[in-house]
Formats: structure tokens, C-alpha cells, sequence
């Protein structure tokens, strides 16, 4: 046999080769078992007991609307990392971390955000979160956290309003005692308190503010006594050293 019919037959034995390799894949592809068809998409919040803003409902809706439900899809189309990234954007979820099991099975584990303080101004409504971001107002939301109201931007609010809040929430004495701020001006702070029988508080700007409410408890632990029966309608303590009393 010449050398150019050896090179032909060798060139025909690698393409019988390949296409007998071609067909085994199909064949294997089409004939792999039904099992590995997503069975199921399971949700586990794992702050469930504290909070619940987003229902699982939801969240198979918007998987939907965004083409990546996985539930009837075979394992090799299901893309985990788009569902991650599509439930991870959600404005109630803080972190999602979605995996598959032996089983072809779909799950999620979530972490919802959490609200630090509320902000409501004659035009908008929202709360900034724990990590000092503003996250949307839903009825949802039952946490007591302090509310902020009147003449507050969102820069603020994220800011020296949400640091003011994160030391309340630390400190035993004011915890229970501080629970909503009015902003007069951007610039001028009132505690104003749940007993409207009781005088509001001046803090003024929020700088040292730890200071000036430091101030005030010892006045109402030593002075109060002495001055309620004088209906004052505000306590100011922007100054060094004094109480102010109106």
C-alpha cells in the first residue's frame, strides 16, 4: 500500500473516531437520567425569628420575572450564581448564598438587612440599615428602632444620625429613654419625648453629643426633683457646663 493511501485511511480511521465520540456524548447527554431535573427551591432565613420583610413568594416571583426560577430545569441550565445575584439585590436582603445538593435540590440561605433608625420628612419615608445605608420603608417593618423626623437629608441620616443611633442602642441608661429625634433645622437636634407632659430637649448640633447627654442625666438625677413642679416646655443643653430650663 503506497503512502498516500495509508495517510487517507489513517485520516478516515480518525474521522470514524471522532464522529463515534461526537454520537457517544449525544447519546449520553439525551439519555441522562430524569433525576437531574431541579426537584426544588428552598428558602431558610436565617434571621427568621428576629425579622420577616420579604415572603418566599416573592422571591419565586422574581426569579420569574428575571428568566432564572430553576425548579423543572435540568442541573447543567440551572445558573446558581445569577439566582445568587438577582435575590442578593433584592432591597430587603443583605446577603443570599444559594448552592445545589446531591439531589439536584435548589437552596438559599438569606440574611435580611436590618433597620437602625427610621427617617420620615414631609416627602419621604425610608430607614438606613445597620451598615449606615438607606433601605426602603415597608410596612413590614415592625422593628423599634429610633425614629427621626422634620428637617433630615439623607447624608445626615446616614451619618451622625445613624452613629447617634448605634450609641443609644449600646448605652443601658438612654436606650429606653431616647426614642425619636426632631430635626427643627439641619443643623438645631430635639429629643422629643413619649410623655408629652414632659419638656422637650435642645441638643443643638449632634457634635459631642455623648457629652451634652451625659449633662443631662445628672441634672435629672440631681435637679429634676427640684424643678417639676415648673411646667417647663424645654430643656437646652448646648452649653458647656448648664442646663438651660424654659
Amino acid at each position: 500500500m503506497s503512502k498516500t493511501a495509508n495517510i487517507i485511511w489513517q485520516t478516515v480511521g480518525i474521522a470514524i473516531a471522532i464522529v463515534l465520540l461526537a454520537g457517544a456524548a449525544v447519546w449520553g447527554y439525551t439519555m441522562r437520567p430524569s433525576a437531574a431535573v431541579c426537584p426544588s427551591l428552598t428558602y431558610k432565613f436565617q434571621d427568621a425569628d428576629e425579622r420577616m420583610y420579604v415572603s418566599e413568594s416573592e422571591l419565586d416571583s422574581l426569579l420569574r420575572r428575571e428568566e432564572v426560577y430553576p425548579v423543572g430545569k435540568h442541573i447543567d441550565r440551572l445558573a446558581i450564581h445569577r439566582i445568587e445575584g438577582v435575590i442578593d439585590h433584592h432591597p430587603m436582603i443583605e446577603r443570599a448564598e444559594c448552592f445545589t445538593t446531591p439531589l439536584y435540590e435548589v437552596k438559599v440561605n438569606i440574611r435580611q438587612r436590618t433597620p437602625l433608625l427610621e427617617v420620615r420628612t414631609p416627602i419621604e419615608r425610608y430607614y438606613i440599615d445597620t451598615h449606615h445605608m438607606i433601605m426602603p420603608w415597608r410596612e413590614e417593618i415592625k422593628d423599634d428602632v429610633l425614629l427621626v423626623t422634620g428637617a433630615v437629608g439623607p447624608q445626615a441620616a446616614s451619618s451622625q444620625l445613624a452613629e447617634m443611633a448605634e450609641w443609644l442602642q449600646e448605652n443601658d441608661y438612654w436606650r429606653e429613654r431616647i426614642h425619636h429625634i426632631h430635626m427643627r433645622t439641619p443643623m438645631m437636634a430635639v429629643l422629643d419625648p413619649d410623655d408629652k407632659s414632659q419638656p422637650q430637649v435642645v441638643i443643638g448640633t449632634l457634635y459631642d453629643f455623648p457629652r451634652k447627654l451625659n449633662k443631662l442625666r445628672i441634672f435629672r438625677e440631681n435637679s429634676a426633683e427640684a424643678t417639676q413642679d415648673k411646667h417647663y416646655r424645654e430643656l437646652d443643653i448646648r452649653f458647656k457646663g448648664q442646663v438651660i430650663a424654659r
